[in-house]
């Protein structure tokens, strides 16, 4: 049955347009746009007056713990997170359990990814087990329908396996996506180190175990020619690693998450303050939910990484989804595990620079949904008649309380619980299939 989205604001960075219309969608496909569209007979209408249709949201680096933590997350109840978020393809980390390491773990999650209202797509790890030594079977991960390669959560600490993984993708065109953190320097740390860390009392982690991770990592690439991807960014200083990088011709993206845009390490003291306002909340003191890794950092760090986004230093915008259970979050950060959930979040967080005029919203599009299409070479990423009709439709001033009940997520760890948020997700179309609509 076709469907016609009326009278939204339609957002596509791939064919700079930004503009109230129509779209109509018939078997899969997105047919035309345009204003005061003819619907076809029978076709379902959606009043989007008010609301900003896009392409499909694309997220690269989420964990959807699957298999081994069902009391995390699994494939199913990700899936439904991602939907809510507006996300219509995503791709899941390696770090579960087994670690996806062989092609025959790849293909189990391609299988199983067949049955889910979202895109599916695996990373596998560079390394055997994750075990950060000895390099995996990338050529059988990838001839399973692996579309990147990471040992996210951790370092390759092997400088040479990080260097064949390099010289491979130099032939294959497929990115080594890389979690940069010197293990060398994290002793235990739990949070930035600097100001709030010592306040707190608690063990901090250097800004410069994550910069000399991605300058060898860079060097690498440099050496080698392969494609490096750098995962999370969080400090100034990686920004300008990865922007001399480019300047220098290097094959090498990056991308930022919503928390370090608008988070700081104020958050894990209970000061919860968007990046940029005024206003202050009160949370728990510490909060295991603010603990996340690369941690929260600074507000000078939080400002740097949007002018990376604006510059063009970074290339996409992705969630680090990383659901944990409550027992994995103790009160004692010492203890407590890293991450936070990012799928239904997301967009009403970066809604919050767009309102306040430090970032567009066809940009914003653009680093959340057409870029990592495009880079990836995944379907989706534009609106354009005849492509594959992926859409999100975004209510930029629902106001919603971000609770248990409010969210998919199999999890709930996020520093945002309690909090009201402004903007919100309303409907997710998949391949012209209605998949979510609120």
């Amino acid at each position: 049955m076709a469907i016609v989205i009326r009278n939204g604001r339609v957002v596509d960075p791939s064919q700079d347009f930004d503009a109230v219309a129509d779209v109509v969608v018939d078997a899969g496909r997105v047919v035309a746009i345009g204003a005061d569209l003819a619907a076809p007979d029978g076709a379902e209408i959606v009043d989007a007056t008010g609301l900003i249709v896009t392409p499909g949201l694309v997220d690269v680096h989420a964990h959807l713990r699957d298999p081994g933590f069902p009391a995390k997350e699994t494939l199913a109840t990700g899936a439904a997170a991602a939907l809510r978020g507006g996300f219509t393809a995503i791709c899941c980390m390696p770090n579960t359990n087994p670690a996806l390491d062989r092609a025959e773990q790849i293909a189990a999650i391609v299988e199983r990814a067949r049955d889910l209202p979202v895109r599916v797509y695996p990373l596998g790890s560079i390394t055997v087990w994750r075990g950060l030594e000895t390099l995996a079977d990338l050529a059988g991960m990838a001839r399973a329908g692996a579309v990147g390669f990471s040992d996210d959560g951790e370092s390759t600490r092997n400088a040479q396996a990080m260097r064949e993984a390099l010289e491979w993708s130099a032939r294959s065109d497929l990115p080594i996506m890389v979690h940069c953190e010197d293990w060398s320097l994290i002793h235990g740390g739990v949070m930035h180190e600097g100001a709030v860390s010592r306040e707190l009392g608690l063990p901090g982690l250097a800004a410069a175990a994550e910069e000399i991770i991605i300058n060898r990592d860079i060097e690498l690439a440099r050496i080698t020619g392969g494609w490096l991807h750098v995962l999370h960014v969080s400090t100034a200083r990686g920004r300008e690693l990865v922007r001399r990088a480019k300047l220098d011709g290097l094959r090498v993206t990056g991308e930022v998450m919503p928390h370090h845009l608008l988070l700081t390490d104020e958050w894990v003291a209970g000061r919860r303050r968007f990046v940029g306002s005024q206003e202050q909340f009160s949370g728990p003191c510490p909060d295991p939910n603010a603990k996340v890794n690369p941690p929260l950092r600074t507000e000078s760090d939080a400002r740097a990484l949007l002018a990376g986004l604006l510059d063009g230093t970074f290339d996409i915008i992705a969630t680090d989804h990383a659901p944990h259970a409550l027992a994995d979050k103790s009160s004692d950060l010492t203890q407590a595990a890293s991450g936070m959930i990012g799928f239904e979040v997301a967009v009403p967080l970066l809604l919050e620079l767009v309102r306040d005029g430090r970032l567009s919203m066809p940009l914003l599009v653009d680093l959340l949904s057409t870029r990592p299409a495009q880079l990836f070479h995944l379907p989706g990423g534009t609106l354009r008649p005849g492509s594959v009709a992926d859409l999100t439709l975004i209510d930029p001033n629902r106001e919603w309380i971000v609770d248990e009940s409010s969210l998919a997520s199999r999890s709930k760890n996020t520093p945002l619980l309690g909090m009201t948020l402004r903007g919100q997700v309303s409907l997710t179309m998949v391949e012209g299939e209605i998949r979510y609509d609120a």
